[in-house]
This record gives C-alpha cells, structure tokens and sequence, in this order.
C-alpha cells in the first residue's frame, strides 16, 4: 500500500523479489488424504500490497510467499496451505495477481488474469490505496470505487461462474495511527510519506488534522460498504468477510518495522485467521 512513488524503488528490487518468491516451494506432500467433494482445486488472490506479501520477507519488496491468501511459506497458515491440507490436487496452483500500489481501478485486470488461470477460488482485498491518496482530496470517489468492484466481479461471474469468491473488508488505518502516533519509530516511517491522507503528520492533534483522519476512516468505511454489496449482488458464490480484517485489533507487533503499515509475517496469519471462509460450502 505504498504510494506510487515506490514503484521505481520495488522495480529495482524486483530481482530480490523473485528470490524471496523462488524459495516458496511446497513441501513434499507427507500424505495423500482424500479431498473432501467441492474443495477448490486452484486458487488466485487480488488485490494490493498486502496480498502482495509487501514486506514480509527478510527484503522489503512483494513477497507472496508470504501471503495469507496463497502463500506456500511454512510460517503462514494461508488459506492455500489450509485448503492443500485437504486437498492436495491444488499444490503449486495458487496465483497471486495482487501487487503494491493497485487501486480498485487495477481489480478489473487482475479478475482477467485470474479467469485465464482458471481459479476455482479467488480472494480479493482492495481499498487501502483508494483512501492512501495524497490528500484526501486524491481519494477515489465511493462511486468510482463501487464501479470498478463491480467490473471486475463481472468478469469473475461471467468467465468463472462456478467459482468461488471472498471479498475482504478494508484494514482500519484509523487504528493503526491511534496505536503509533506516539511510537517514535513508526513516526519516522510514516513520515518518510507512508499514507499520507491518513498518517501525515502523524503527532499533531490539530483540529484540521485529526478532521482529516476521520475523513479517511469514513471513506474506507464507505468502501466497506460497497464492497459487502457488490459481494451480495454477486450473488452466492461470494461471501464477504463480515468486515473481520476492518475489525482486526491490530498490535504494532503484527506490522513490519520498516514501514509500520504492512503486515510482518505474524500479520499475516492474522489475516489468515479471520478471512478463511470455514462457512463455505464448497
């Protein structure tokens, strides 16, 4: 969820990225248990940075392998690890399409990447970078938002209509100020224009500052709600997290400390935790 000045920073990484992935390789299977009836065979996650593994890895770049939706590291509990537990027909396909600094208006593309995959399931978390705009003013409109959900669950729905889908509640960067603005070392970060909407000048209490935050908390709060109706039009093949990640009661111990904004490893198994859907019927 980094703004889009990192992008030229995490290209020059890239070749540090593509080591952190390599080593995601699965273990050797340890058993070939029957796989329950409907269980999903592939897999794809979209979305931004946090989908991305951002930061979760020894280098600070995308690092999948770390992902609570696909990752294949032995230390995330993701909901490929969990769904191969039961049925290991799905080993080696899960694709992850989410990258850091996608907006709602990148959901539409990453949905066709997914199509052409082929993915049984697919896991979508959107919206951080909507509101992570320069200034609140750069937020993208509600409207603007709902409409490239809805595009982009279009083309689940029409390429891959036995598919099941998870859309996933916007993570509270309202909290995560309200637990560092005091933290010296997440202000050095934040200050370095980490979210700026939300997180620049992250001590002033100032009456302008503060109405600026909550200016941001209701905009996420509004994309929540767009994206719980989209999952609804959807129909029943989607369901939506209930907002479980927006409710996560995030501790400055499940975020990294380079930038403390993306979740560390610890962070994603938390996510992990609240959004694997056990209530599907698959």
């Amino acid at each position: 969820m980094f703004r889009r000045r990192h992008t030229v920073a995490l290209a020059l990484l890239g070749v540090l990225a593509l080591a952190c992935d390599g080593a995601a390789a699965d273990p050797a299977p340890t058993g070939r248990p029957k796989p329950s009836p409907g269980l999903p065979s592939s897999m794809a996650a979209l979305g931004d940075s946090v989908t991305a593994g951002f930061g979760s890895c020894a280098v600070f770049v995308a690092c999948s392998r770390n992902s609570w939706s696909t990752g294949g590291s032995d230390d995330v509990d993701s909901h490929y690890r969990r769904l191969r537990e039961a049925n290991p027909k799905i080993k080696g396909r899960a694709r992850n399409f989410a990258f850091p600094g996608a907006r709602a208006a990148d959901l539409p593309a990453q949905a066709r990447s997914a199509v052409d995959a082929g993915a049984q399931y697919v896991t979508v978390l959107i919206g951080a970078n909507d509101a992570c705009a320069d200034d609140v003013a750069s937020m993208t409109p509600v409207r603007t938002f709902r409409g490239h959900v809805d595009k982009a669950l279009s083309i689940l729905r029409k390429g891959l209509p036995k598919a099941r889908v998870l859309v996933v509640s916007v993570p509270d960067l309202h909290r995560l100020w309200r637990l560092g603005h005091d933290e010296p070392a997440a202000v050095r970060a934040w200050n370095r224009g980490v979210c700026p909407s939300m997180l620049a000048k992250p001590t002033s209490t100032a009456a302008a500052d503060d109405e600026r935050r909550d200016r941001v908390a209701e905009r996420i709060d509004a994309y929540d709600d767009q994206l719980a109706e989209a999952c609804e039009a959807y129909g029943g093949h989607c369901r939506w997290d209930g907002g479980a990640v927006h409710g996560v009661r995030f501790s400055l111990d499940l975020v990294n400390k380079g930038d403390y904004f993306h979740p560390n490893v610890k962070g994603q198994n938390r996510l992990a935790d609240v959004t694997y859907p056990g209530r599907f019927t698959w």
